[in-house]
This record gives structure tokens, C-alpha cells and sequence, in this order.
């Protein structure tokens, strides 16, 4: 049975920092030299973004972090090269108190969107890979928006950029197994709580992509449709490419979550795409050139690069991907939520394929089906 998702919304915090003030910023907590600088400069320059939200960003960009100021400012200037910056506690006290918020934020734009009671959720599934603590977001969007208090709860935690697709996949679980089910799913990401200090190519190269934003759905089951939805769920799917474990991974430090990020990434996707793809469609009895849209998860400019060229795309395919990312950064788990939402603007009917890529090397889909007229 198909799933209906009825209703996205989305919510990015309140200010957002130009990508070259973000350099400007940060660049004292990473470079030991000036080759570094010039080197992480390129880095911020190339990768496709121009604004990114944070929870820690003031009215002003230069708010983001001051030499003169530690205690009233999270991030500082790096003091030394034994210095690696906030201590992952003092992160995870900054991930309790913004979280929620901003999932609240995209959870009432959601049910609005489907013209949802709040009372009518009978499940909430949370979605994170940038924080933790409990009670958590999933009992606080209980309290806060007065959902009913037997309301079941799944969190689907750590699992990266793919997370909402795993969210998703519970949520059709739920509406499968209980026709009137009526889930609230909501991923919310604060990654710019996790910059990492000192130099390392890779995490660099996370630093200059990685933003905080949330995003939320509406699902229910297809027997209680009463308005079009947005998209209809009909399959989904998953591909561990082997031997990849080296090229993306998502740890717990000292001083923040640290990711490895491997430049062979983009080469190791146009490589399996196609061969695990052409099945799983054809299980609906598709062809990759039988769908209208893509929804492609920008993990970075180079990501979306190597899924054009894989299954033989046009740039115009790609570009709400690459819009969301130019305007809010990788936000993770959340950011797929941004580009199904943009790409109703796009007036799509017919099958659509999301895509989303994380620590495995795994490769996720959904199949969805779009009346956008």
C-alpha cells in the first residue's frame, strides 16, 4: 500500500552567514599557515554553497565567533595546536537547547501544510545524526504541540545524511501495518555544532558544507485520503556498496562528532548507481528514463556531479538540489526534506526517485509518485 505523504515543511534558523564571512570566521581555527589558508579558501569557495543557517550565528555574521569574547561566543580562536575547540558536552548542551525549537518550527508548518489536526498524530518518528539527549525532541514536540499523550515514539539516530529516507521507511511501516495511522515525521540537524578544529582535508571540506536546518512530513495512509498529497511513497530501498567502508564515516569525539569524508566518494557513486538502480525500479516495472524527477540528496557540488553523470542527466534535473544547497548547506538528514519541498514548485507528475548517500558507503531511494499541477 502505498503511503501518502499530505504535507512538508521546513525551517532553517532565523540567521544565516554568507559562505565567505563563515571563511573569514573560521579560518583562525583550522589554518596553521598561509598555504592552509589559501588552500581552505578554495575549499569554501568550491563547494556550492553561499549561505548556511546556524543555531549559533547572532544578528550579525561576525557573531559567529570572536578572538576576544570565549565565554560569550561558542566558537573562539584556535589558541594552540593542542586546541580542538568545545568539548562534545558543551556541544550537546547547545544540540538540547536549539533542537527542538527548530523542529517545532518545521513540524507546525508541516501539519499546516496538510491541514492536519495535531490531535489526529498517532505516531511521531524523530530523525538525527548531530545530537543527543533524552527526553528528547520526540517528547518535546509531544508536549509542545499538544499531541495526544499515548502518541508512539521510534528515533532513528546516527545514521547520516540518509536518515529521513530510514524515517520514511518506519513511517510506512506504521501506515502499513494500521490503515488510520497519522505520522508526524521530523529530522532536525545542527551541524554547524560540530566544526572541527585544526586542519584535516576532509573534515575542512565537511566544515565548509555542513549546516543546521529541520524538516518535517505528514504520512498517512492512502485509505484516509481526503486532498491530493504531495508525493505517494510507494517503495524504497537500500545498497550497501561493498568494500567502501574507508570513503564516508560519522564518529563521537572529544571534541565534537568527526566525520572522514574520501575524495572517492563522487567516483564510487557513479560507479553503483546504475547497476543497483535498474532493478529497483524495475520491480515497478521502470526504466531510469521513465522518471520526471529527481530528487537528489546535495551532499556537495561533486556528489551531484557523478549522479548527472551516472544516469545521464541534465543539469535542470539537478537543480533544486543544487538550489537548496547554495541557500542552506547540507543539513544532512533534514536536507532531503528541503528539495522535496522545493521541487513542487517544479509542477511534477509522475514517478519521482530521491537519492541519499551516507557512512557505509550506503546508498538509499525512495520511489514517490508526484501530482504537483
Amino acid at each position: 500500500m502505498a503511503m501518502l505523504i499530505s504535507g512538508i515543511g521546513t525551517a532553517a534558523p532565523a540567521s544565516r552567514i554568507p559562505q565567505m564571512d563563515a571563511y573569514s570566521a573560521m579560518s583562525n581555527t583550522c589554518c596553521d599557515s598561509d598555504e592552509h589558508r589559501r588552500v581552505m579558501e578554495m575549499i569554501y569557495q568550491g563547494s556550492g554553497v553561499k549561505h548556511r543557517g546556524s543555531v549559533l550565528v547572532g544578528a550579525e555574521p561576525e557573531d559567529f565567533i570572536r578572538a576576544d569574547d570565549r565565554d560569550e561566543f561558542f566558537f573562539y580562536e584556535r589558541e594552540n595546536e593542542e586546541d580542538y575547540g568545545p568539548s562534545t558536552q558543551e556541544r550537546m548542551r547547545q544540540y538540547e537547547q536549539h533542537a527542538l525549537p527548530l523542529a517545532i518550527k518545521s513540524s507546525v508548518a508541516a501539519l499546516r501544510d496538510a491541514g492536519q489536526d495535531a490531535r489526529e498524530i498517532t505516531h511521531i518518528v524523530t530523525v538525527s545524526c548531530s545530537g543527543f539527549n533524552s527526553p528528547g525532541v520526540d517528547m518535546g514536540l509531544i508536549e509542545e504541540l499538544g499531541l495526544n499523550r499515548n502518541t508512539s515514539r521510534t528515533h532513528v539516530g546516527f545514521m547520516g545524511c540518509h536518515g529521513s529516507f530510514n524515517g520514511l521507511r518506519v513511517a510506512h511501516g506504521y501506515t502499513a501495518s494500521d490503515p488510520d495511522a497519522v505520522v508526524l515525521m521530523c529530522s532536525v540537524e545542527l551541524c554547524s555544532l560540530h566544526h572541527h578544529y585544526g586542519w584535516t582535508t576532509d573534515k575542512v571540506i565537511a566544515n565548509a558544507l555542513f549546516a543546521d536546518g529541520s524538516g518535517a512530513v505528514i504520512c498517512r495512509s492512502s485509505k484516509i485520503e481526503d486532498r491530493k498529497p504531495a508525493y505517494q511513497l510507494i517503495r524504497s530501498g537500500s545498497f550497501l556498496v561493498p568494500n567502501t567502508k574507508f570513503a564516508m564515516s560519522w564518529r563521537i569525539g572529544n571534541h565534537g562528532f568527526e566525520m572522514t569524508l574520501s575524495q572517492k566518494v563522487p567516483a564510487l557513486i557513479e560507479e553503483n548507481l546504475v547497476s543497483w538502480l535498474t532493478p529497483f525500479l524495475a520491480r515497478e516495472g521502470l526504466t531510469i528514463k521513465d522518471i520526471a524527477g529527481w530528487a537528489i540528496h546535495p551532499g556537495g557540488p561533486r556528489i551531484l556531479d557523478s549522479c548527472l553523470a551516472a544516469l545521464s542527466l541534465s543539469n535542470s534535473h539537478v537543480a533544486p538540489a543544487r538550489e537548496v544547497l547554495e541557500k542552506h548547506g547540507n543539513m544532512s538528514s533534514s536536507t532531503i526534506l528541503f528539495v522535496l519541498d522545493r521541487m513542487r514548485e517544479e509542477k511534477i507528475n509522475g514517478p519521482v526517485v530521491a537519492l541519499g548517500f551516507g557512512p557505509g558507503l550506503a546508498i538509499e531511494a525512495m520511489l514517490l509518485k508526484a501530482e504537483n499541477v
